[in-house]
């Protein structure tokens, strides 16, 4: 069996991987459009991975035009069966702090978007299990690497560059959240922050409930790195600028491509959680009855079932 690998989604801030050997860019034709942009193919820390710039290089796409089922189809015609996603998000708990990070483990659906969220219709019915969206085995091995570089990170000297960043920037890395997944492209209005805060959601974007939802259906495992850029606009004296969001992008960038690279090498060599096996009691169209058509789509997801 050829080795499984392992993807990477960045968000804005996160085009390059220190230690990414062999690389090779690949382009992938996938029956629902077009990816985000062509995957990068190679190695890091020893195993088979492939990067995927969320918004495409240079930044060209926008949250809403995101083809999740074309960026998930082609990662699972790669042979990949983990997904890491590094995420940009808003705070909307004060304990989460600018430059902290949050393993969410579960997500608000606010969009409006869930036909593109699955690559089920079309005469094939599926019924996912859902309830646990975030992949807990992948999850546990990013808060222990991630807790081991923050603590490296506290531990080495400080450097002074004559501005305000310092070794404390990356506070903490929180143990679960609740991702609140709304449409964009505008930030929030006061009265949707506030009203996210006051039902006790954690964090805030735009882009990584139709990731996992597209990487659930595929057997694929997915875990988020959430890193928070800003208090979003329910805190009264913190108002979120793009500026703002830029700047702590940078600064949250450094600590996830080390949280990636470390997190690399704990990851099993075999696909063995329930994730691997989303499909095994969820379709509900007899085989007998699957369109052609839909099934030569699906084959790279479907493949172990045909």
């Amino acid at each position: 069996m050829s080795e499984h690998r392992i993807g990477i989604i960045g968000g804005t801030g996160l085009y390059h991987l220190d230690g990414f050997t062999g690389q090779k860019w690949v382009r992938i034709k996938t029956p629902f459009g077009p990816p985000s942009d062509d995957l990068l193919a190679g190695k890091l820390a020893g195993r088979k991975v492939v990067f995927l710039a969320r918004h495409g290089r240079g930044h060209r796409i926008l949250p809403g035009e995101l083809n999740h089922r074309a960026n998930i189809w082609a990662m699972k015609k790669l042979g990949v069966a983990w997904i890491i996603s590094v995420s940009a998000v808003g705070s909307l708990q004060e304990k989460y702090k600018p430059c902290d990070i949050v393993l969410v483990d579960q997500f608000l659906d606010r969009t409006k978007r869930g036909p593109e969220h699955t690559f089920f219709g079309r005469g094939i019915v599926a019924h996912i299990s859902f309830a646990h969206p975030i992949c807990e085995e992948l999850r546990r091995i990013l808060l222990k690497v991630g807790r081991d570089e923050l603590r490296k990170s506290q531990n080495s000297p400080t450097k002074t560059n004559g501005d305000s960043q310092s070794s404390s920037l990356r506070n903490t890395i929180h143990d679960g959240g609740t991702y609140v997944n709304m449409e964009g492209p505008a930030f929030s209005t006061r009265a949707e922050s506030l009203t996210n805060h006051q039902l006790g959601c954690d964090v805030i974007g735009m882009t990584n409930l139709g990731e996992a939802k597209c990487a659930r259906e595929a057997e694929i495992a997915y875990a988020t790195l959430a890193m928070s850029t800003d208090y979003d606009c329910w805190k009264e004296d913190e108002h979120v600028t793009l500026a703002m969001i830029i700047q702590n992008l940078h600064r949250n960038a450094d600590m996830a491509k080390k949280i990636v690279a470390a997190a690399i090498s704990q990851i099993p060599a075999e696909p063995n959680c329930s994730c691997h096996a989303a499909l095994k009691n969820a379709i509900l169209t007899d085989k007998r009855l699957w369109p052609k058509k839909t099934a030569t789509a699906l084959k790279p997801i479907l493949a172990k079932y045909l």
